[in-house]
């Protein structure tokens, strides 16, 4: 790998002037890697989950069951993101340079570890949206060849998708996964698939988690029968699996290489608690090879921009990242969130994410006036319940839980369910006063 730029060689090649621009930190610059310092608070107990829900700032006046959507920031996410925004806001030009050289590379590291892949095939994004675009919108796709996605899919991926149709002369095929989300298997989703899939088709585009049904993907499975569709394939006509995670990223206890995917895109601001307007791109370096850049890379400590590096030279996670600036201070944050979930512990956080909603769904099992969509099996299901209310429509349910300090939310997609999500920041209290709340909407 080629050598790291200075920030004087840095400043001389970006033609500003070193006189202006002293390498001396302005009076009170402290450059710092961990969180600021504050007045004495509770200890943190990782293994309490009162201690958790405590580094939340969420208002105890509502039941939160909604912050899939947007999630609130613990303490240890919003003090980094106080500290990188004093530090720029004080001195902007020097405190970046003090950071620019190891801050995207310390975050790629943190969700490498959180992951359990490798940093160098990891890019950063804003958001889903824009990760799901930055893959299918460089896709190497030719005139004939198909793209399959599912009729489960949200709108950023069918529009990404419908796109990149449209630039290539590639097709788009939606197919449905299973009839009846609440009675969804693990059989019926594979040959699905399997029948799904044409001689013709180059790319699987699917979502880990519906947030529209609340069905969890069986991925490994799923990428274990592409393997065998793949099998008698030339590498450049094989299915290449890419996945909408977000949903499944921050709950499930998984690395991601058991996934068994070609592409992983998440944001980080929903079920992670990272800071918003973050998120990721994970890909295998094969599947890698067959996506061209769409925003320009600055690449390794902006070598590339300087020419003092060739694309090449490059981490290819590194290379797909989005140059320009961005909300350093956010992103530059996001290694407190995967921290903050590997303290807690990935397998007990999906042993507690899964228990609270199997406690929801078996109690509105119970109540007559509630048909639950989403499968009980925490095997084909993860944080998100859909449900409806007899004669109530799905904005109606939320409004209604909402008057009585529960917020819920509705899914926006041809069929919509009311919805409730429970999180690391929720109880059993608080989900015993949320099915009394819809037992007595009868």
């Amino acid at each position: 790998m080629s050598r790291v730029i200075k920030r004087r060689e840095f400043l001389q090649q970006a033609g500003l002037s070193i006189g202006v621009l002293s390498g001396v930190a302005s009076p009170g610059l402290a450059v710092q890697d961990g969180p600021a310092k504050d007045e004495p608070r509770p200890r943190f107990r990782p293994d309490d989950w009162a201690s958790v829900r405590e580094q939340f700032p969420l208002t105890r006046s509502y039941v939160h069951l909604a912050t899939f959507f947007l999630a609130s920031h613990p303490r240890c996410v919003a003090d980094a993101v106080e500290r990188y925004r004093k530090g720029l806001d004080e001195n902007p030009v020097d405190y970046w340079h003090s950071q620019f050289e190891q801050a995207d590379a310390r975050t790629r590291a943190a969700a490498a570890d959180y992951l359990g892949g490798s940093a160098d095939h990891i890019a950063l994004t804003d958001c889903t949206t824009m990760g799901l675009g930055l893959v299918y919108g460089g896709l190497r796709l030719e005139p004939g060849q198909e793209i399959v996605s599912t009729t489960h899919d949200h709108y950023s991926t069918q529009v990404s998708l419908s796109h990149r149709a449209e630039r290539t002369g590639a097709t788009v095929r939606e197919i449905s996964l299973y009839e009846s989300p609440a009675r969804a298997s693990v059989d019926e989703i594979v040959s699905r698939m399997r029948a799904g899939i044409s001689d013709r088709t180059r790319v699987l585009a699917v979502t880990w988690v519906h947030s529209c049904t609340g069905v969890k993907l069986p991925l490994a499975a799923m990428a274990t029968a592409l393997r065998n569709i793949n099998a008698s394939r030339d590498p450049e006509d094989q299915v290449l699996f890419c996945v909408d995670g977000v949903h499944g990223l921050g709950i499930e206890d998984v690395k991601i290489a058991e996934l068994g995917c070609d592409f992983f895109v998440a944001g980080t601001h929903k079920w992670m608690f990272g800071p918003r307007g973050t998120g990721l791109i994970w890909g295998r370096p094969e599947a890698w090879k067959v996506v061209r850049p769409v925003i320009p890379s600055f690449g390794l400590n902006y070598g590339v921009w300087l020419g003092k590096l060739a694309p090449d030279q490059v981490p290819i996670g590194d290379l797909l990242t989005p140059g320009g600036f961005h909300s350093f201070e956010h992103r530059w944050a996001l290694p407190e969130a995967f921290r903050f979930h590997l303290e807690i512990g990935k397998a007990r956080i999906q042993e507690r994410i899964h228990g609270l909603n199997t406690m929801a769904k078996e109690a509105m099992a119970g109540i007559s006036h509630i048909k639950v969509h989403t499968p009980l099996c925490p095997k084909l299901s993860a944080g998100i319940i859909c449900f409806d209310v007899a004669g109530r429509s799905p904005e109606e349910v939320v409004d209604y839980l909402r008057g009585r300090g529960i917020i819920a939310s509705t899914s926006p997609y041809r069929t919509s369910y009311a919805r409730i999500a429970p999180s690391l920041i929720n109880d059993e209290e608080e989900i015993d006063r949320t099915m009394a709340a819809l037992r007595a909407m009868a």
